[in-house]
């Protein structure tokens, strides 16, 4: 079992058909001849294959490019075209939330707020001022208001009621 190798001795790899062959002895000459392994034209075609790849995927991230840049060329011109539409600008509401403020400064009060009122009313304003970007962090001021207007609503009833 040991006593021969299991390679067979020398570089010679002849290969003997029982049948004629349809391959031109200038190409058997010219494989033999080669220098160039099953290896490396394995590695060869992975390189290539690599390559090809490597250009398809330049193409379509050339392709999506484009269709992004003509997908905000067409949101940019509807925005555009929206913002013509609208009435007014960001100064068109702010002067019209000043003229709605002044008017409702201009309305009579029949009666003055209790004072724990005005405080819960003053305490939401600030917090509201100081939070302008996270309104929701001012919900127990906005409840402890609610519960001042339940009170004084309660005691006007209360009022009419009797």
């Amino acid at each position: 079992m040991g006593s021969s190798s299991s390679k067979p001795a020398g570089d010679s790899h002849t290969w003997k058909a029982s049948s004629p062959v349809g391959i031109s002895q200038d190409f058997v000459d010219s494989l033999h001849s080669s220098r160039e392994s099953d290896v490396s034209r394995g590695q060869n075609l992975e390189l290539a294959i690599q390559a090809r790849v490597s250009n398809e995927l330049k193409k379509l991230a050339a392709q999506e490019s484009a269709e992004l840049k003509a997908t905000l060329a067409k949101a940019s011109e509807i925005t555009e075209k929206e913002a013509a539409q609208l009435p007014g600008g960001r100064e068109t509401v702010s002067s019209e939330v000043e003229a709605l403020r002044a008017r409702l400064d201009k309305r009579k009060q029949l009666r003055p707020l209790p004072e724990s009122v005005e405080k819960a009313r003053g305490e939401v304003v600030r917090c509201l001022l100081e939070n302008d970007r996270r309104p929701l962090d001012c919900w127990q001021e906005v409840e402890s208001f609610k519960e001042e207007v339940r009170k004084l609503e309660k005691s006007w009833v209360d009022k009419v009621v009797r």
